[in-house]
């Protein structure tokens, strides 16, 4: 382990070819990236970075799926429309559809619970446990007793950090396994919703857009995080206080630049950037395109049903959103898959690690990691193709209600400690939000259209592929049509106590023996098929101790290598925080089109339709084009261009090129990101936020496995355009009052 952790003290990522802006840096690495830093024009030492106690990193926050961070000393959190939809939704009916028309808090006292299931994350220390993981595992331990020992470590080391019920902490699995980090973050359980634009400004574009550029897209939302009268984190009271955060960031209503450096701090989610070619061919061939199919089902299904009844549109709002963006990411992985033969890439990359291993027989056994990967990646597939359809099978949120419960129980058997991670005595409450949650995001009538679907589907499937247990409880037989699907499972619900709040939490703390005797059908396909769960997870958990082992010795063989030429390195992202930075900039699209960083509230209202999602209200085409643009007005020659090749096109002396001159709504920047970036701030280079993050160019959709320098770009709000909205448009003058304004 010694090994181990020295190639951690020096602060190197992976990469095969770390250039220009790539990396999701660990702050702890910033300190080692001074020269880019300064290079980029940020001000900011990289030692503050790294340090989660001072400015800016201490006002950067989690929501468990997005990013966030504070912008005032109430506790006043920014993050995107999009991230915050489930609060909007929460509040939100046919008749009062606050997802439509918006919402904004005049006073405190109007802000409204944002859900029992929204938490705000603060992360204040990360340590390095790499050694109480994995330092005395046995090297003859099957796959299945590493996967136990390494989650009995890291439960004992989460127990002993969850001392204080205040916070949550996790034990996190950095380099594949090779690195384990200790994350401990103060969870504040009361969050409001505050300001939120309407639909029509924060989706502006909708699933049209997305992914796309240009874009026009105001995707921001403001919450509020309260504590107890004592300042500690409780559950949602009127009696509760604003949470007053040790640092918030200064705004800075001056905005960037082309050329300017940023910063971008958040929590991206999962990349696989060191994934074998192997690995991109299958997901190419075979995974993707079975997402893909998966979700288009459900997105069509959702929206014939939403189309004719308001209730449901409400009630699934969400979920087609998360399933849309999805959609879109999916196609755009497979199209950029053909556009960029990054299985062809990594080849070539993997050639070169294996020439430089053979130019020296001390290095044999990192051909052997190698090979050994091969061999469980190859079963690691074929268990996903196996189990793919039998997991669309359970797509009910009442049988996933049903289930959750039923395990719930079976793990409550246990002592505490033994019980699995997800179903211990700090995830209850966690567990009770999300049977609350569903009053507000389920309908029996979208569940059977769904679920109908999606058992025709895994009907249609080969013999070996089916679940004898499922098709016994269900009467399922193969080539049974969704209408005979539906007709048989629709008698179901009436069945059933679990389609209402107080039925599901009733069934909290009973014993497996309670639900071994019920009536209700969807506990009594909860239990049969309990057997055949818990077998395919010791399946899956073999599968996953076996990687523990063999991806680590090929990520040490990666470091190795390039370690060897002197490269950087960073870590894939897992959802902890991470610092990125790059530079406000365009990039060339295809053939003959090069797209410019910034966009404008002169092009929105060009693209402005009369209906959704290009129906930009009217009070703000009316506030633009009365002149109210004060303070926010940003003129500047596009021919100014700090690219040298910029100028030698279009002749930066000459004044003919068109000025900017208008408020900019979203620009671009080659900070790394990816999923869970979302809401993540976009920062200047004296720590004062810019923007905020929410999407990728479609182009960049593949950075997710190669990062591609030339063309991968992030999108992003411009802070000038949300605080002209506040001002100008909304009439958001309190929350302008709260924040710190640089000018």
């Amino acid at each position: 382990m010694k090994s181990v952790y020295l190639l951690s003290s020096l602060t190197l990522a992976i990469s095969f070819a770390t250039l220009a802006d790539e990396g999701q840096w660990q702050p702890h690495q910033l300190s080692e990236l001074q020269n880019e830093l300064t290079a980029k024009g940020i001000e900011i030492p990289g030692k503050q970075l790294a340090d989660l106690s001072q400015y800016p990193m201490n006002a950067i926050v989690s929501l468990g799926y997005c990013s966030a961070s504070f912008v005032s000393p109430k506790g006043l959190v920014v993050t995107n429309h999009h991230c915050a939809y489930n609060a909007i939704q929460n509040n939100s009916t046919k008749d009062n559809n606050l997802i439509e028309k918006g919402f904004l808090a005049k006073t405190m006292a109007e802000e409204l619970p944002a859900g029992p299931q929204e938490r705000l994350y603060i992360t204040e220390a990360v340590t390095d446990v790499t050694a109480q993981v994995i330092g005395s595992l046995s090297a003859d331990l099957s796959g299945k007793e590493r996967y136990e020992a390494i989650e009995a470590n890291r439960k004992a080391l989460i127990k002993d950090c969850e001392s204080d019920a205040n916070y949550r902490c996790s034990v996190v699995s950095f380099h594949h396994g090779m690195e384990y980090f200790q994350i401990k973050q103060l969870m504040l359980q009361d969050v409001r919703l505050v300001y939120a634009p309407s639909e029509s400004v924060g989706n502006y574009g909708g699933d049209i857009d997305n992914f796309e550029y240009p874009r026009h897209t105001g995707d921001y939302t403001f919450i509020r995080g309260y504590v107890g009268k004592d300042g500690k984190p409780a559950p949602y009271s009127v009696d509760n206080v604003p949470y007053q955060s040790k640092n918030f960031l200064k705004v800075n209503a001056s905005g960037v630049r082309q050329g300017d450096g940023i910063l971008l701090a958040g929590y991206p989610g999962q990349t696989s950037r060191y994934r074998l070619a192997d690995e991109i061919s299958f997901a190419a061939d075979w995974q993707y395109p079975a997402q893909v199919k998966t979700y288009q089902q459900m997105i069509n299904t959702i929206d014939r049903l939403s189309a004719a009844d308001g209730d449901l549109k409400v009630k699934y709002a969400s979920t087609v959103k998360g399933h849309n963006n999805r959609m879109k990411k999916l196609q755009g992985l497979l199209d950029g898959f053909k556009a960029t033969d990054i299985q062809a890439i990594k080849e070539t990359q993997e050639n070169a690690l294996v020439h430089w291993i053979k130019a020296d027989a001390a290095r044999a056994p990192y051909q052997q990691s190698i090979e050994a990967l091969k061999q469980v990646i190859d079963a690691e597939q074929a268990f996903t193709q196996q189990t793919y359809y039998f997991e669309a099978a359970k797509r009910s949120d009442v049988l996933q209600a049903a289930l959750l419960l039923y395990r719930l129980a079976q793990e409550n058997q246990k002592p505490d400690a033994k019980r699995e991670m997800g179903f211990q005595q700090r995830d209850l409450k966690m567990i009770e939000g999300r049977l609350a949650r569903m009053e507000k995001s389920f309908h029996p009538t979208m569940d059977i259209a769904i679920w109908s679907e999606q058992l025709a589907e895994y009907l249609a499937q080969p013999d070996a592929v089916r679940v004898a247990e499922l098709d016994a409880v269900l009467g399922l037989t193969a080539g049974m049509t969704q209408a005979q699907v539906a007709e048989k499972i629709t008698a179901l619900y009436p069945q059933s106590s679990l389609t209402s709040t107080e039925g599901r939490k009733a069934w909290l703390g009973k014993a497996p023996a309670d639900f071994a005797q019920s009536a209700d059908p969807f506990i009594r396909i909860a239990v049969a098929i309990s057997d055949k769960n818990l077998a395919l997870e010791a399946q899956e958990k073999e599968l996953k101790g076996q990687l523990s082992q063999v991806r680590p010795a090929y990520m040490q063989a990666i470091i190795a290598y390039n370690k060897a030429q002197g490269k950087p390195v960073y870590p894939d992202a897992n959802s902890t925080l991470r610092i990125t930075y790059g530079t406000v900039d365009g990039y060339p699209a295809k053939d003959g089109v090069y797209k410019t960083p910034f966009t404008s509230v002169k092009g929105l209202i060009a693209k402005r339709q009369a209906d959704y999602p290009f129906n930009a209200p009217q009070n703000l085409v009316d506030a633009y084009q009365s002149g109210k643009t004060a303070g926010y007005f940003y003129a500047d020659l596009a021919a100014q261009s700090k690219e040298p090749w910029f100028c030698g096109i279009f002749n930066c002396p000459k004044t003919d090129v068109k000025a900017f001159n208008s408020v900019p709504v979203n620009f671009l920047s080659s900070a790394d990101t990816t999923g869970g970036n979302s809401g993540s701030a976009v920062m200047n280079g004296k720590g004062e936020l810019v923007g905020l993050n929410f999407d990728s160019t479609y182009e960049s959709i593949t950075k997710d496995w190669y990062f591609n320098p030339e063309i991968t770009r992030a999108i992003h709000v411009d802070i000038r355009y949300v605080l002209w909205m506040m001002q100008y448009v909304d009439n958001a003058d309190n929350l302008l009052a709260e924040m710190e304004i640089v000018r």
